[in-house]
């Protein structure tokens, strides 16, 4: 394993006069055959203090970003930006559910140290200087077989702590790895932890569940993530919403699945950036099939959930904003009979988001029937597109033949230019050859003062 570690990392090994260990999730991955590269999480343990370990950082050339002395924890950063995160030996009692220890005890015994981890598999460490792997729990065997088994009870690992629980669902994701059967009933008799988390956490772990295939490129990973968190029951804490779906039938002619099953499916099928809407699109249809009886009006409804529960994750107010958006407009012309000039008008009005609206149409229409041809709707959609781009349409307002200036000059009111230059985009939409300054400046005249 040595030779993967980064250079300045052999040099500080070598410089501590006690062992300094690699362990953690870089140490597992290196004995599961996976690559260790940029996207690679370092984290050290030794059993000499903070102190000692900052001494030989700084002198080998370590930026120190940051220390936590009532945990041991120290956090650095190289002349190549890497990031590292340093942790003394140590044991942890909890309160039950709370994600930081209530008691801390420093020590230099590694299996008190490796029984306050999660998993057996994240409890391997790898002294870097001797270049010999520490295994005090039986992890390694673990990874050959590509399980996940707790460091001691079930019960007890996910009661001390609640974010346990997306924890396991995102490393089964990434890996690939199971958990036992004792290790998933421990998961789910703690399921109600979860609402002990702050939403902050949870978000930052649903959302790298979400991104899990990025870790080691495995296309099953969001759905198996997803898929362990609706297991565990964490899913029906977290997003209720969603796991109201579970059992809901849909018109078969149209699918294969229920309503969460599809919304799981859809999330395999669409790019990275579309995967919380992808999650969501369908969150309506359950608020809406127990309000009404049927479907209808379930993307309008969806929005709306979306919405409520970004904001109760927390979630950053741009993702929140293209999600509700993208979840509001998925079931435009699913049908193929929208006019084409409507569909000009929907074009226009997307702009940059375009692209992100026909991934996600895709990817729904595949989750579907697990039909991976192209969707009708995106077929005539970009067909429609393409001919707008041969006429010379203009996109945006700054495609126009016109700018604002153009307008005021020629007696439009500075207060109404916005409104003219909306107008002026919206009469180009329908035919590209009246983008010419000539015709747009006549048809500003509506907006001057008789």
């Amino acid at each position: 394993m040595k030779r993967f570690l980064p250079v300045p990392l052999i040099k500080l090994a070598d410089a501590c006069k006690e062992p300094l260990y690699v362990v953690g999730g870089s140490v597992r991955d290196f004995l599961a055959g996976f690559p260790l590269n940029e996207q690679t999480d370092w984290d050290l343990s030794s059993p000499m203090t903070e102190e000692v370990f900052l001494s030989h950082a700084r002198a080998c050339g370590f930026a120190v970003r940051a220390v936590y002395r009532h945990t041991g924890t120290v956090k650095l950063e190289d002349a190549e930006g890497r990031g590292y995160e340093f942790t003394r030996f140590r044991s942890d009692k909890y309160v039950r559910g709370e994600h930081t220890p209530a008691e801390i005890s420093f020590t230099e015994d590694p299996l008190l140290d490796a029984r306050r981890r999660d998993f057996r598999a994240n409890a391997v460490y790898y002294a870097i200087r001797e270049g010999e792997f520490l295994d005090p729990l039986g992890g390694i065997a673990d990874i050959r077989v590509k399980t996940l088994r707790t460091v001691r009870e079930a019960e007890r690992v996910f009661g001390e702590d609640g974010l346990r629980l997306m924890r396991l669902a995102r490393i089964a994701a990434e890996t690939g790895f199971s958990p036992d059967e004792e290790c998933l009933t421990g998961a789910r008799r703690n399921a109600a932890l979860i609402s002990d988390i702050s939403p902050e956490r949870i978000f930052a772990e649903l959302r790298l569940i979400l991104l899990s295939d990025r870790k080691h490129g495995a296309p099953e990973a969001p759905y198996r993530g997803l898929k362990l968190l609706h297991e565990s029951g964490v899913m029906q804490m977290i997003l209720p919403e969603l796991a109201a779906g579970d059992g809901m039938a849909q018109r078969s002619d149209y699918h294969d699945h229920d309503v969460l099953e599809h919304s799981l499916l859809c999330v395999r099928h669409a790019p990275p950036e579309i995967r919380f809407a992808a999650l969501l699109h369908d969150v309506g249809k359950p608020y809406c099939m127990l309000r009404d009886g049927n479907f209808h009006a379930h993307a309008e409804e969806g929005a709306r959930i979306a919405r409520e529960i970004l904001a109760r994750l927390k979630a950053p107010k741009q993702l929140t904003a293209v999600t509700c958006m993208l979840v509001k407009k998925h079931m435009l012309d699913l049908d193929c009979r929208m006019r084409d000039l409507k569909v000009r008008r929907e074009i226009v009005d997307l702009g940059a988001d375009f692209s992100l609206l026909m991934a996600l149409k895709q990817a729904d229409f595949s989750a579907c029937k697990g039909d991976l041809s192209p969707a009708p709707t995106v077929v005539k959609w970009n067909r429609i597109r393409g001919e707008m781009r041969a006429e010379g349409v203009p996109f945006t307002i700054k495609e126009l033949a016109v700018n604002g200036r153009d307008l005021q000059a020629a007696g439009v009111p500075e207060v109404r230019t916005a409104e003219a230059l909306e107008e002026l985009l919206r009469f180009c939409t329908e035919n590209g050859a009246r983008n010419n300054r000539t015709q747009l400046l006549n048809y500003a005249r509506k907006f001057t003062p008789n």
